[in-house]
């Protein structure tokens, strides 16, 4: 790419999470957000509207994927859709790429890369094909706190008494935004592969000495449960009804709210090392909570995105209309809140934009890759395989590309 040439991104979706990138994009240089494609061209105009008026990028609403592609102002793209869009939306981007109607230098993907191993290791054959640099999006790595806090163990505690060997990540909050996230045919499972993606992938990273690959500690056996505390109780499913539509019925179909999963992995030695990941969607506290902690043979990190050095105080004369405008997934408008400042920079989002638009911008093969995100799919398919058979299982475990959890394919019952 030519010296001072700007990267023009085009998002493929257009809702929740392409709207959290947008706002990183203020803390993001050398970079501009120049398209936004959705099904929904309303949702597009919007989108494309908000990047406008934050001036990070001269944004219009395309007509199709193959249009933004076509588009000289587009370099990259960033693939935000539903799970269920992920292949369609990549079949199209690299058609185009590849039929010589539109070229990029990269594309970025969002969590989780596919809905399953089969359809993890599509995604990897069509980037292959596509030539194009590719880059997993996972937001939790990229977080000012992990990134600072992995830096300071390795450099001092782990250089000094050993390698850390235990991690433990969390993501719990009360639900998630749109209806297809609850459909576990839609959306590939349930909290477990909605949100157990990030805590495997910040874990591993944080186990992973720096300069050294992802391929330094080797998974060994998973062992993991699932279970619906809250939202299949009669009461909450007529709310979720209510909340989502009709199409989200947890009484005939229900997915998971809750899930947990133990990650046995040896390093080059032989070392034991171990993840252990929670998620929930059944969590009720002031709103999205993220946890990691890092433990070694003489130190320890922590943190909680909670524990905010903003706090605001409302008595209960305080009565205004419910929102998020102090943490996402805000549960409450009243008592002593919590508020996290800047969340898009708070969870990741600006760093790996920032990140991944640089290596974009150098021609460089970004280290977070499609690669890891098959990865990734791998462990929470075996999870999966675990929570069903309630045993530890052997990694990797046979037919693993075969597998679909019975909550994607509709006919997990929880137990009572």
């Amino acid at each position: 790419m030519a010296a001072n040439k700007r990267l023009g991104v085009g998002f493929i979706g257009s809702g929740f999470n392409t709207r959290f990138h947008i706002r990183s994009w203020v803390g993001v240089r050398d970079a501009d957000v120049r398209g936004v494609w959705s099904p929904n061209r309303e949702h597009a105009q919007e989108a494309a509207a908000l990047a406008c008026s934050l001036h990070v990028g001269d944004a219009k609403a395309f007509s199709s994927i193959e249009e933004m592609i076509g588009d000289p102002s587009i370099d990259c793209i960033w693939l935000c859709g539903p799970n269920h869009m992920r292949i369609e939306n990549m079949e199209a981007v690299v058609n185009t790429v590849t039929s010589g109607r539109g070229e990029l230098i990269g594309i970025a993907c969002e969590k989780p890369l596919a809905r399953n191993v089969a359809e993890a290791k599509r995604m990897v054959e069509l980037v292959e094909k596509s030539g194009l640099l590719h880059g997993y999006l996972e937001n939790q790595v990229f977080t000012p706190s992990v990134q600072r806090g992995r830096t300071l163990i390795w450099a001092r505690g782990a250089a000094l008494t050993g390698r850390p060997y235990l991690a433990r990540a969390a993501e719990e909050h009360s639900g998630p935004h749109m209806p297809w996230f609850w459909q576990g045919e839609l959306q590939g499972g349930g909290v477990l592969n909605d949100m157990m993606c990030h805590s495997v992938e910040v874990a591993r990273y944080m186990l992973t000495e720096p300069g050294k690959p992802r391929a330094s500690i080797r998974p060994t056996a998973v062992s993991a449960q699932i279970a619906s505390l809250k939202w299949s109780r009669p009461e909450y499913v007529e709310r979720l009804k209510q909340m989502m539509g009709d199409s989200v019925d947890y009484a005939t179909k229900p997915s998971e709210d809750f899930a947990r999963a133990t990650i046995n992995y040896v390093d080059e030695q032989g070392h034991p090392i171990i993840v252990e990941a929670t998620t929930s969607w059944s969590f009720v506290g002031a709103g999205l909570r993220l946890s990691m902690e890092l433990l070694g043979p003489e130190y320890s990190m922590s943190i909680n995105t909670l524990d905010s050095g903003l706090k605001l105080f409302f008595s209960r004369e305080v009565r205004g209309k419910a929102g998020e405008d102090l943490v996402e997934k805000q549960n409450a408008e009243q008592g002593l809140m919590p508020v996290v400042d800047d969340e898009a920079a708070a969870y990741g989002y600006e760093g790996e934009n920032r990140y991944f638009a640089s290596c974009f911008l150098e021609g460089k093969q970004p280290e977070e890759s499609f690669y890891d995100g098959l990865e990734v799919s791998e462990l929470l398919m075996t999870a999966y395989m675990s929570a069903e058979q309630g045993r530890v299982i052997e990694f990797p475990p046979k037919d693993l590309d075969a597998f679909l959890p019975a909550v994607a394919r509709g006919t997990w019952k929880p137990s009572t």
